[in-house]
């Protein structure tokens, strides 16, 4: 006991500090602290994982780590081209790997509806989800059904998405929703009246973490409504990781950060572990880094309350048309 809380204590100091905490310093610190088994050695052969945003970044590395451990995939993005090189590309790593691919452009909710029936008829067992895709605008754009784009990728779409997959996922009997975040939520607050982004002048970098907090926010509205369920929900950010994503929207950033930044590997570790160790299931509901829960806010003034959430639940039924897909609770 006395051993474990030692460690709690340094990883929790580390935590606090930030910069050490986000780096791959503290992924390798705390690899080293708890005697991490291997992602990859947590067996995932018969189950099926639905990952958005596979073809570069996270998503491509994780997509690979799924498929040594054994899942089978349904890979989810907007290029058709792109989609097809990476499933070739993991079919040849791993021969015998079952993945399909479809397309969804996850900023058009008739897109993911359409990708979502797509994925019901072809793929007959549903098991994991990764909500996993993002984007960062360097102006606003509006789609054509009327959304802020930012917004409509990273919350309204993948909410339409788990909601439409829901049955199916709640008919496995080891049954995960993980949603990949950012740190980058921490430094905003999240305006219920203004999730569009139509007040003030626009900025990606904002717009991307407000979005990351209500996709947090989300996850811990479908962990309560779902517990009873047996579908476990929960967030997780991959600390700062050296992903094209964040050279194209961040080069300064990255730039400063340089050697310090994660490899996507290491970024995606506890992605894997919520999709796939035994332990990560007695825990719903929570954000986690480096296999270990973290809190929602650094800042009180970004805190959302219950009933924050459950008004944000209520206003993305509005804004998608979808049926409430849980009872309410």
């Amino acid at each position: 006991m006395w051993l474990m809380d030692t460690r709690n204590l340094v990883d929790d100091l580390a935590e606090v500090l930030v910069v050490p905490s986000f780096t791959r310093l503290g992924f390798g610190l705390r690899r080293r602290l708890y005697g991490w088994p291997d992602a990859e050695s947590y067996p995932m052969t018969g189950r099926t994982v639905v990952l958005t945003g596979p073809t570069s970044g996270l998503g491509r590395a994780a997509a690979g780590s799924f498929a040594r451990m054994g899942a089978d995939l349904v890979l989810v993005g907007r290029d058709a081209g792109r989609l097809d090189c990476t499933r070739a590309e993991l079919v040849a790593e791993t021969p015998g790997l079952g993945a399909i691919t479809v397309v969804a452009d996850m900023a058009s909710l008739a897109s993911v509806r359409s990708a979502a029936a797509e994925i019901l008829d072809r793929s007959p067992r549903i098991d994991v989800i990764v909500d996993n895709a993002g984007t960062m605008l360097p102006t606003r754009e509006v789609t054509p059904e009327g959304f802020e784009r930012t917004f409509a990728t990273m919350v309204l779409g993948p909410f339409v998405l788990v909601a439409r997959l829901l049955p199916r996922l709640v008919a496995s009997p080891d049954a995960r929703l993980v949603a990949v975040t950012s740190g980058g939520m921490y430094t905003q607050s999240l305006p219920l009246d203004d999730l569009a982004y139509e007040r003030g002048d626009y900025n990606g970098a904002r717009a991307y973490a407000r979005a990351k907090r209500a996709q947090v926010a989300l996850v811990r509205e479908w962990a309560r409504r779902l517990r009873r369920t047996g579908v476990v929900a929960n967030a997780m950010h991959p600390g700062w990781a050296n992903t094209p994503g964040l050279e194209a929207s961040l080069p300064g950033f990255a730039k400063l950060v340089g050697p310090q930044l994660r490899s996507a590997a290491e970024g995606v570790d506890t992605m894997l572990w919520l999709a796939a160790a035994p332990e990560a299931r007695a825990t719903t509901g929570r954000l986690f880094l480096d296999r270990r829960t973290r809190p929602f806010d650094r800042v009180p003034a970004t805190r959302l309350s219950p009933a924050d959430r459950a008004t944000l639940w209520e206003t993305v039924l509005a804004l998608t048309g979808e049926p409430a897909p849980t009872p309410e609770r």
